[in-house]
């Protein structure tokens, strides 16, 4: 086992800067984050069009592209998080919100129905001085 650590040092002590520098971005960028979540989004039974979808084509994809790579590193760090320390559930929760797939809104509305996920949601909006999120 000694031999094993000695031979890898180099990945471990990648995977801790990784681990540690995922935890601090997610800390800070989490609470911002689920604040631009509208509180009745879930409300509706369709997906209603974000206002994105209605500027130029250019500069929408270059938003979209932004936004789904923001959404996949969330998502990725939160899976992480969930055998390193940081709120995996938490991130991967908000990944999922900002990425685009089929079946996102249905997916959307069935995770944050989780009485636990909506509670820490719900914490982190009420720490921006934000209302809850509304089912």
């Amino acid at each position: 086992m000694l031999e094993w650590l000695n031979e890898h040092q180099t990945l471990l002590t990648w995977l801790s800067v990784i681990s540690l520098v995922t935890f601090v971005v997610s800390l800070m960028a989490l609470p911002w984050l689920v604040s631009l979540i509208p509180a009745d989004y879930f409300q509706h039974q369709e997906r209603q069009p974000a206002p994105l979808k209605k500027g130029h084509p250019v500069i929408r994809f270059l938003m979209l592209c932004g936004k789904n790579l923001l959404g996949l590193a969330l998502l990725c760090g939160g899976i992480l998080m969930l055998f390193l320390p940081g709120q995996g559930l938490l991130t991967i929760a908000v990944g999922l919100l900002l990425m685009d797939y089929p079946g996102k809104f249905s997916l959307e509305r069935r995770i944050v129905g989780h009485p636990s996920i909506l509670k820490g949601l719900n914490w982190l909006r009420s720490k921006r001085h934000q209302p809850p999120i509304e089912l």
